[in-house]
């Protein structure tokens, strides 16, 4: 069952109403139509509401690998049920496919056809100064 955010006529959140009951205050003029960067359907009432009381509103997740589940609840309604699917098995795809670019790129850059101490390692790409031989010509 679906709910309708309610907004005081000071513009603090009440507890939502049903759409029928929303669509009557609007009908007898008794609230207006809320404007919101979400979207979202709302109502804000125009004359002062019988009561400001809210009730606790508990959100609960499931977490999984392929699959997770969020339900908002309050005492007396559910008032969010979401099936959210995870990109689980579209991340592995991509992982494995990018081993194997690496692995690829890999063999192209060292030529083996060449001895050892000549290939082009990255650990091997610069020359390394022997010590004595430098500070033996400044001598």
């Amino acid at each position: 069952m679906q709910r309708v955010p309610v907004i005081s006529p000071q513009g603090r959140p009440l507890m939502p109403t049903l759409p029928s009951r929303a669509r009557r205050w609007l009908r007898e003029g008794k609230a207006k139509i809320y404007a919101n960067d979400l979207n979202i359907f709302a109502v804000q009432l125009i004359a002062q509401p019988s009561g400001e009381e809210t009730q606790d509103v508990v959100v609960g997740i499931d977490p999984g690998k392929y699959f997770s589940g969020v339900g908002v609840q309050s005492s007396k309604a559910t008032l969010l049920k979401l099936h959210l699917i995870l990109p689980f098995p579209n991340v592995t795809k991509k992982m494995i496919a990018r081993r194997i670019l690496r692995r690829a790129r890999r063999g192209r850059r060292i030529n083996r056809k060449l001895p050892y101490d000549q290939r082009c390692h990255r650990a091997k790409r610069f020359k390394k100064l022997n010590y004595l031989s430098v500070h033996a010509s400044y001598a």
